[in-house]
């Protein structure tokens, strides 16, 4: 009786890029150059090696073993202060990260992007990501828990304001000096009851008119700072705090401010573009006319879709600093020293501001 054949398991053996190379008649190392267009192959090789590879089912090279020779993972990690959504509708963070892309260009990586609301229990999250290099970009509260892990991990890191402090590079620009200059553009018009809508200053995002504890808590250094550029000139100023950057959180935190015409300011500063808008919505729900009835000033110099009036603001180089905070991680990676880069921003005048009404 003749034997019974083997069992089998049913697993399907692993095509490698030896079994290509054998076919094709090349060598191993032919047949990675064929993979990588980085070598002296010839247009034939490499036809016949892909033409093998086909032939197998074989996919290429796989990207882990090649991050491993190389000791990078080929992504840079980004950390956005609110949800991914919020992030691509505000056009502060997508002009940054084209700025971000161009800077890392010439390292050839992707980029990841996390939230400082991630999970670091997650499957990915920055305490576990397989990246080169983070660059946190916003006016995120939880600056300072995302600076700690990155440093336990030894990961380079540039910062997109936010004050982290130590080595670290930072790319800032002038937000003190940018909105002194907004509020006494303001004050020349006439205006001395003047309120603010600001950025949130601490983790839990608090809304509303800011108290003592707030801002003695504060760990968003760019609402902190512009804040103070407000009160270097009217040191007196109101203010209301918003969650975040959106037109949805201006609109929340003017109402209150606008709601009694007996207290009501004359111009209202905003710490962004976006608030700005929101503002401007609040008034108009009141049936009030910007400029006539109120000023409105905001920071950022973006456009902003559906706000009809070219709005009075502090413009940054959003894309530049982006593009900075690329570059200091190219030199970083390179073993070179990184220090930081510091912007200035410009008043641009629109049809927003104007003297109160007599």
């Amino acid at each position: 009786m003749s034997p019974e054949p083997a069992a089998t398991t049913g697993a399907i053996p692993r095509v490698t890029l030896a079994d290509v190379a054998a076919l094709a008649g090349v060598s191993a190392s032919t047949a990675s150059l064929a993979f990588s267009g980085s070598g002296p192959v010839s247009d034939a090789t490499k036809e016949r090696v892909l033409a093998a590879a086909s032939e197998l089912g074989y996919a290429g090279p796989d990207p882990r073993a090649r991050s491993l020779r190389r000791g990078r993972s080929g992504i840079v990690g980004v950390v956005l202060e609110e949800r991914v959504r919020a992030a691509f509708l505000d056009p502060v963070k997508i002009q940054t990260l084209d700025g971000l892309t161009e800077g890392i260009a010439p390292l050839g990586a992707g980029l990841l992007l996390f939230t400082d609301s991630g999970d670091p229990d997650a499957p990915v999250s920055l305490d576990t990501a397989p990246v080169d290099a983070v660059v946190l970009i916003g006016c995120s509260p939880k600056f300072f828990r995302q600076v700690e892990a990155l440093q336990r991990r030894g990961i380079p890191l540039v910062a997109i304001e936010g004050a982290p402090g130590g080595d670290i590079p930072e790319i800032t620009i002038d937000n003190r000096e940018a909105t002194r200059l907004g509020a006494e553009h303001v004050r020349s018009l006439g205006h001395t009851d003047v309120a603010t809508v600001t950025l949130p200053f601490e983790p839990t995002r608090r809304r509303g008119e800011l108290t003592a504890e707030m801002e003695s808590g504060a760990t968003v250094d760019t609402a902190v700072e512009r804040l103070r550029g407000a009160r270097d000139v009217f040191p007196g100023i109101r203010v209301s705090v918003a969650g975040a950057s959106s037109i949805e959180e201006g609109l929340e935190a003017a109402r209150p401010l606008l709601a009694d015409a007996a207290t009501r300011p004359t111009a209202i500063i905003a710490q962004s573009d976006l608030l700005a808008a929101g503002v401007i919505q609040a008034a108009e729900e009141l049936g009030l006319e910007v400029p006539r009835d109120l000023s409105v000033i905001g920071f950022d110099g973006i456009r902003v879709d559906g706000l009809q009036h070219d709005l009075t603001t502090l413009v940054q180089p959003s894309v530049a600093k982006g593009r900075a905070a690329g570059e200091a991680v190219v030199r970083m990676l390179s073993g070179e020293a990184a220090s930081g880069t510091d912007f200035t921003s410009t008043l641009h005048v629109g049809d927003t501001t104007a003297p109160p009404r007599a």
